[in-house]
């Protein structure tokens, strides 16, 4: 009887557990693209009153359809690299078994376009080039992810500037001005800092499997300190077109926001493998609190 019940439970699952499915899809990871869009749609300067529902469907499509579903990509994309890294995830752990990792992300990829349909034509075509990304940057053969440049750079602009230009074009129901392109672009490649520090987890895998992030071909404190130059250098661009453009005190604040910045950077870089997480929960805050500043100032400008 012992060993009917021993072989029970050493059988593989067949379903995958409901909780396991949710860390899949990372609602942690929801954050900036639905800031970003809100970002957008206060960069429009259109009022949101009589708009609640594109607003709503807008979060709900930068969120959990389309980063979570890049989430579900990349977990399924990298199941043997999270299998060294971190084997307790939901793919490598057997909590979610088989396919289901990409039946998951290909049905979140359905899901997401009809909700981008919802939106217009601007909103659909973000949608769509939204999926792509995600795609492109975890699978083979394209796989943008193997790239310290161009996977970090894709993941920047996907989540900052694709749904801040989506939310003030779909709430303007117009193309956005060059003034809101431009520093929706200017954070985005910001971003590409933030997508290095993150790359730090994930050393001793891309190591062993020839992901050429930036921690790997540099090296944790040169990575660091290009994160820390990629981070800040377009802030500083964005104060000085926010001087440029008349709006003072949201330059000041900014201003003040990236001094927090340089501050934190400090810390972090005395030891960037064991502070990187650190930092992606200090400056990264101030970083997209400064976003928001921007959007306000931006909205004056409409």
């Amino acid at each position: 009887m012992s060993d009917v019940a021993n072989l029970t439970v050493a059988l593989p699952r067949r379903w995958p557990e409901p909780r396991a499915l949710l860390t899949l899809i990372k609602p942690i990871t929801w954050f900036p693209p639905m800031w970003a869009y809100l970002c957008g749609l206060v960069a429009s300067g259109q009022p949101f009153a009589g708009h609640w529902g594109l607003v709503l469907l807008g979060v709900l499509l930068a969120g959990p359809a389309v980063c979570g579903m890049s989430q579900a990509a990349n977990d399924w994309c990298d199941r043997e690299v999270d299998a060294i890294n971190e084997p307790d995830r939901p793919i490598p752990s057997g909590r979610v078994p088989g396919r289901w990792g990409l039946f998951v992300a290909l049905a979140m990829s359905g899901v997401a376009l009809v909700l981008g349909w919802q939106l217009g034509p601007y909103g659909f075509a973000a949608t769509c080039l939204g999926v792509l990304a995600a795609w492109a940057y975890s699978a083979e053969p394209v796989r943008l992810k193997r790239s310290g440049i161009l996977g970090p750079g894709l993941v920047g602009l996907s989540y900052e500037t694709l749904p801040w230009i989506t939310g003030a074009a779909v709430l303007s129901a117009g193309a956005p001005s060059g003034e809101v392109l431009l520093v929706a672009l200017l954070y985005g490649i910001g971003a590409h800092g933030i997508m290095t520090l993150n790359d730090f987890k994930a050393l001793k895998g891309d190591l062993q499997t020839g992901v050429r992030s930036l921690p790997v071909t540099l090296g944790p404190h040169r990575a660091a300190r290009v994160a820390c130059a990629v981070m800040a250098l377009p802030q500083a661009v964005v104060i000085a077109l926010l001087a440029l453009w008349d709006r003072p005190w949201h330059a000041l604040a900014i201003a003040a926001l990236l001094a927090a910045q340089a501050l934190a950077m400090r810390v972090m870089l005395r030891d960037p493998k064991e502070k990187a997480p650190w930092y992606n929960g200090t400056g990264v805050l101030l970083y997209i609190t400064g976003m928001m500043v921007a959007a306000f100032a931006l909205r004056g400008l409409a």
